[in-house]
């Protein structure tokens, strides 16, 4: 599979952004997938995780309440809704994705074998 992030920009604290991962394959709804994110100088982290088919989702702790994921399988696609965004959010933003079926969401970096290029998300104060 294939993923395309997209949608990341330059916004104010205090506003939204959506993000975007678009997959190729037909078999995208069988994947777990989840957004990380790394500022420079500091290692991935976890933002959020969707199971395959919906069902459950993890967040950060740093992102819990702020932060949406949800994914509509008719079009490939897993969205991130980002509200109140903090300049601390300011970061590159990578989709990624493992063919998982279990009904937990994988937060290491490491469990997943398939990323998008990253889209950079700027949050001025």
């Amino acid at each position: 599979v294939q993923l395309q992030a997209s949608g990341g920009g330059l916004v104010q604290a205090g506003g939204s952004l959506r993000l975007s991962c678009a997959a190729s394959g037909r078999t995208f709804s069988s994947y777990a997938v989840a957004w990380f994110r790394q500022d420079s100088g500091k290692e991935r982290e976890f933002v959020a995780g969707i199971t395959w088919n919906g069902g459950s989702t993890n967040y950060a702790d740093s992102t819990k309440g702020r932060f949406t994921i949800s994914r509509d399988n008719a079009k490939n696609t897993v969205y991130l809704q980002m509200n109140s965004l903090k300049p601390e959010d300011t970061a590159v933003y990578y989709c990624a994705a493992v063919l998982y079926y279990a009904t937990i969401v994988l937060t290491h970096p490491t469990s997943y074998n398939y990323w998008g290029q990253g889209t950079l998300v700027t949050v001025s104060s």
